[in-house]
């Protein structure tokens, strides 16, 4: 994982978009979690309610509650009652959006990147907007961006919705 200096969060604004559009912009950044970081290298994007593959297509529920109120913060998940997963919240309080990290620059896939970078369930909901113990910061532009469809899915599978920084 990357050494770097002491990074600033990006700004809510950076958030307060699309999904697709704030999952393009993810790759690149830098996931910071205590004293590691990481350039994001792979994200998809869950479109809300009218996405069937999206937790939050069902409403407001206990768990997906962050997804609706906050935008620009940690969504984190456990899957297959085994591994936990982080997304990002986007849009505007009150429309549901979000954005799975699915791998870093050092770490592939969801479950491998939350257990590496220490983030947990105490984290779901943390504002990613500020300096804290989880964040995400400036990073380069990738060369390019590979445009595919979701993975590890069955709804809405065939939806390009997944992103993979392409590197020179």
């Amino acid at each position: 994982m990357d050494r770097l200096p002491p990074l600033t969060p990006l700004p809510r604004s950076f958030y307060e978009r699309d999904p697709v559009t704030v999952a393009r912009a993810l790759l690149g950044q830098h996931l910071v979690s205590g004293s590691r970081s990481s350039r994001i290298t792979e994200v998809e994007a869950y479109l809300g309610q009218d996405d069937p593959a999206a937790h939050s297509s069902r409403g407001v529920t206990p768990r997906t509650r962050v997804i609706f109120e906050t935008t620009g913060h940690a969504y984190v998940y456990l899957i297959y009652g085994l591994h936990l997963c982080l997304n990002v919240t986007c849009e505007r309080p009150g429309t549901a959006g979000c954005v799975l990290i699915r791998a870093v620059a050092d770490v592939n896939g969801p479950g491998r990147l939350t257990k590496a970078f220490g983030i947990g369930r105490q984290h779901n909901g943390a504002d990613l907007t500020v300096p804290g113990p989880l964040f995400i910061a400036a990073g380069p532009e990738p060369a390019g961006v590979l445009v595919t469809p979701r993975i590890g899915i069955r709804m809405a599978a065939d939806k390009l919705l997944r992103f993979v920084a392409q590197e020179p």
